[in-house]
């Protein structure tokens, strides 16, 4: 019998009220890392509105792996205790509290999106080095980045260990590692920003190396019980570089390691992509990866209207989808969907006698 939006779903231990996801999207809203009472009101409301799992955003396991200087951070200890207060709220009001792991790696140092989106913050305006698998920037013209050794690539897969640690401490109960949008595991995928002729770059087993250790690394610290995803860019959408074919191979390779879902994204490699934009572009890359590995796979990318959404789950093209930019349009789209879709789900206690 199919699945719809609203059935359960079970990972490891966890069970998740609904197939419905709250993407992580960035608020550049912090200082030195910290969350804020922001973070509480934004992700607390998805929960709120009945979200099945509220993953809060791209979270940099090291300073110089923030995106921006306002970008929530869980590299040091003392990110913990706010970090644990939003956790525990968003597991009050019965969804899942999920944190992605990530690092910004040659895209890192630029000013916030409503300052200049996407421009690389000088070194004098609280700018700093970024570093990544070879030296070429993400835009011609931004400083290059430095190429990581090998003891620095070491490094990095303990911080995100260190980091998946924290996490634990906090409170979550799915950690996502971010290895899309042409951020660090991702450049390390990506032939057009991997130029290395070492371990972990060339072929396309030793390109993988640093997902596969990273991976490794937070499954080895992360509860048995507990799941850990990976979200990747499916493509880049750009002629030579990562593809679709090898999307389906690295979901192979993390399958035994632990990874429990494929979140499907893609994009953000290089500045000049073809993207073939429209309603569910990216479902194809999830059907793809889940048929073709038996991997549970998340949908993501402009799915806006319930019967889109439970259509995806009906037709076993993804086990969950995720919604980002409708969730800031809709903090509540799930009782909305459910209203619509002629499922009955319950808003909050204190909130019914404005729903009967």
């Amino acid at each position: 019998m199919p699945n719809n939006l609203f059935d359960h779903l079970k990972i490891r231990g966890l069970e998740l009220r609904n197939r419905i996801v709250v993407s992580p999207m960035c608020q550049y809203s912090c200082e030195d890392g910290f969350a804020t009472d922001w973070h509480l009101v934004h992700l607390g409301s998805r929960a709120v509105g009945r979200a099945g799992l509220v993953i809060a955003e791209a979270s940099a396991v090291e300073a110089r792996g923030r995106i921006t200087p306002a970008d929530l951070g869980i590299y040091k200890d003392e990110h913990v205790p706010m970090l644990a207060r939003i956790a525990k709220f968003v597991k009050e009001q019965g969804a899942g509290a999920g944190i992605q792991l990530a690092h910004a790696g040659r895209k890192a140092s630029c000013n916030v999106p409503w300052v200049k989106r996407g421009a690389q913050l000088p070194l004098e305006e609280g700018g700093w080095q970024p570093v990544a698998p070879s030296d070429t920037p993400f835009h011609p013209g931004d400083r290059e980045s430095a190429a990581l050794t090998i003891d620095e690539i070491h490094g990095l897969t303990e911080a995100f260990a260190a980091a998946a640690k924290r996490a634990l401490a906090a409170g979550f109960q799915v950690v996502e590692i971010h290895g899309a949008h042409g951020y660090l595991i991702h450049e390390f995928l990506s032939p057009l920003a991997n130029q290395r002729t070492d371990e972990y770059g060339g072929s396309f087993h030793n390109r993988i190396r640093f997902a596969l250790d990273v991976s490794k690394a937070v499954r080895a610290v992360w509860p048995d019980d507990l799941p850990v995803f990976l979200r990747i860019s499916a493509s880049d959408w750009a002629e030579g570089g990562w593809d679709i074919d090898q999307s389906v191979e690295l979901a192979r390779c993390v399958k035994p390691i632990g990874i429990d879902l494929i979140d499907c994204s893609s994009g953000g490699m290089v500045p000049n992509a073809k993207i073939e934009v429209g309603p569910g572009y990216q479902v194809p890359f999830s059907k793809r990866i889940r048929y073709e590995t038996g991997m549970l796979t998340g949908a993501v990318g402009m799915i806006t209207e319930p019967d889109q959404a439970d259509a995806i789950i009906r037709e076993g093209d993804a086990d969950v989808v995720l919604l980002a930019r409708e969730f800031l349009r809709h903090p509540y789209w799930p009782l909305e969907a459910a209203a619509a879709l002629g499922v009955k789900l319950g808003p909050p206690v204190q909130y019914e006698r404005a729903f009967n």
